[in-house]
């Protein structure tokens, strides 16, 4: 039953004083109980804040104010707690965020009335090791990107799929997307299309120096290892979900693997996953 709803929102856009007080005061007609995220709460001059900790084990249902880019950053905050997320979409339709500020109420009416329409979405786990030691660890839901700077020459990345050797790509770097990533930047570099329910992995090259190193899809139970082999003197990054980085050394192994947690994410009614991608990406139009 949702009876505790938690509220994340971007702050710095300008709409979101008013759609955020507009929320609170809508569902505390409604009886119920609100936890405030705390910087949205500061920006509100609300006394409902809380801290992430508390969100996680008190929240029945979680909405965010923003775009993608918000709910992706909420998702890995959240990521083993199976709370289902509602993405309300501040600006124009998104593939996430797919509620649009006029249809809030009437969508949070059905969740408060009966258990929402809910999918799950795979996350990937991503683990850094440099000379045997663990860098880094950390949860995506759209993708992990490795790539180089500006003006670096390309880099070589050796690839491996459930320990057998794949390739070594010789590019500007290395895309590891998760289906929901696939409209992302793997989209943009190439990389297939996937719809967001299906499980699997899919590897997109960015500007390879060999052109048939094409993008391919592997199964969800494949563990991906890539290693930096090439020596290089400009800078090369690991970037997960395009808002966590660090910089890698050549010998550094990135490793990921489907993780046991899965995003819960609210879906509209009114609304498809083709009709959102007709949408987006103006298929049809002149």
């Amino acid at each position: 039953m949702i009876n505790t709803v938690a509220i994340f929102a971007k702050v710095h856009d300008p709409r979101c004083q008013g759609v955020a007080t507009d929320l609170i005061e809508w569902l505390d007609q409604r009886g119920c109980r609100i936890l405030v995220e705390s910087h949205l709460a500061r920006h509100i001059g609300s006394n409902r804040g809380v801290s992430d900790q508390e969100i996680r084990e008190q929240a029945t249902l979680v909405v965010v104010l923003g775009g993608d880019g918000t709910l992706i950053s909420v998702a890995r905050l959240l990521s083993g707690g199976r709370i289902p997320v509602l993405g309300v979409n501040l600006g124009s339709l998104g593939f996430l965020t797919e509620v649009t500020v006029d249809e809030m109420h009437s969508v949070l009416e059905q969740c408060l009335s009966c258990p929402p329409r809910v999918t799950e979405r795979m996350m990937l786990d991503v683990v850094v090791t440099r000379d045997q030691a663990e860098l880094c660890r950390c949860q995506v839901l759209n993708d992990a990107v490795i790539n180089k700077g500006a003006i670096a020459r390309i880099i070589e990345l050796e690839t491996t799929v459930n320990g057998q050797f794949l390739t070594t790509f010789k590019a500007d770097g290395l895309i590891i997307s998760t289906p929901t990533g696939s409209t992302g930047y793997s989209m943009s570099a190439g990389g297939p299309i996937v719809q967001p329910l299906m499980h699997c992995i899919v590897l997109t090259p960015i500007c390879p120096h060999t052109l048939t190193n094409r993008p391919i899809v592997l199964s969800d139970q494949s563990v991906v290892k890539v290693t930096v082999k090439s020596s290089f003197d400009e800078k090369v990054y690991l970037t997960m979900d395009g808002q966590v980085g660090v910089e890698l050394q050549e010998g550094d192994h990135i490793e990921i693997r489907q993780s046991s947690d899965q995003t819960l994410l609210v879906t509209s009614t009114e609304k498809d996953y083709f009709a959102i991608l007709r949408t987006k990406l103006k298929w049809g139009e002149r």
